[in-house]
């Protein structure tokens, strides 16, 4: 009986171990443990990269107005303005070393397709500037500042609210603009970070400082008369004497028979008178 049951034994107990081991490695694996660190705490997880910025930015991390205006698609003419009037590098510069922001009025293409043709090119370079600066005010104005702001505005034109007027009138929900020659509305925000604000408009913001006439370019002056050259440096004239005896010389031939019939006279009436 116990030889019989000692290999019995030793099947059950050899069952027993195979089922565990099945059983084990059935499992799920285990998770693996966070990195410890040598203090023996777990670090962090790491963070997911930040995401890029929609629109550009300058070296110094500050937006810049071209690349704004870029990415709406629809500011090309008014791109080429502030580039030839050199007013993108300014905006560009006041945003980095000032706080008072920038706002920014941005005609579309089709405002500037609107104008008479051939407006921009019969502008000079002067009323260039000026159209330039007068769609820029020189400090940051949110949508809900429109409702309160002093009129008029001053723009970039050296604050020349007389010949470039610019109210603006805000209710909310609508932003009117008036020039004096041109009405118009804010349709929607391009962009507005607290410094710089770009808002679109569908026509280009004329004044009477703008389209007066300019004044034509002046005359050349006439050339300044010589000046006499002094006595002392003229060539020495002829004596005088040389040149009477000159014109003597000449003279006599013309006189010489004349005063030859008064002297045969004269000696002809000598023996009456005697």
């Amino acid at each position: 009986m116990k030889q019989f049951l000692s290999p019995a034994l030793l099947l059950l107990i050899f069952f027993l171990l195979c089922s565990t081991t099945s059983g084990q490695s059935s499992g799920p694996a285990a998770a693996p443990s966070a990195p410890t660190t040598t203090s023996g705490q777990s670090s962090p997880p790491a963070l997911a990269p930040s995401s890029v910025p929609l629109v550009p930015s300058g070296p110094s991390g500050s937006v810049e107005i071209t690349a704004v205006l870029k990415k709406a698609r629809k500011f090309s003419t008014f791109i080429g303005l502030l580039k030839s009037t050199q007013m993108d590098a300014e905006i560009n510069t006041r945003l980095k070393k000032s706080n008072q922001g920038i706002t920014v009025f941005a005609p579309t293409d089709n405002a500037f397709s609107d104008l008479q043709t051939g407006t921009l090119n019969t502008f000079t370079d002067q009323q260039k500037t000026e159209l330039a600066r007068f769609h820029i005010i020189p400090s940051f104005i949110s949508m809900s500042q429109f409702e309160t702001v002093s009129n008029p505005l001053h723009t970039a034109v050296d604050g020349d609210t007389v010949g470039f007027p610019l109210n603006v009138v805000g209710n909310g929900t609508q932003v009117n603009m008036t020039t004096g020659v041109v009405n118009t509305t804010v349709d929607s925000t391009v962009y507005s970070d607290g410094q710089l604000a770009v808002y679109e408009i569908p026509q280009v913001l004329l004044s009477q400082g703008i389209l007066r006439p300019q004044a034509p370019a002046p005359a050349p002056l006439p050339p300044k008369p010589k000046k006499a050259t002094p006595l002392s440096t003229q060539a020495p004239s002829t004596p005088t004497t040389v040149s009477v005896h000159s014109s003597g010389a000449t003279g006599l031939p013309r006189y010489a028979p004349t005063v030859v019939s008064i002297g045969v006279a004269v000696l002809a009436a000598l023996p009456l008178c005697l």
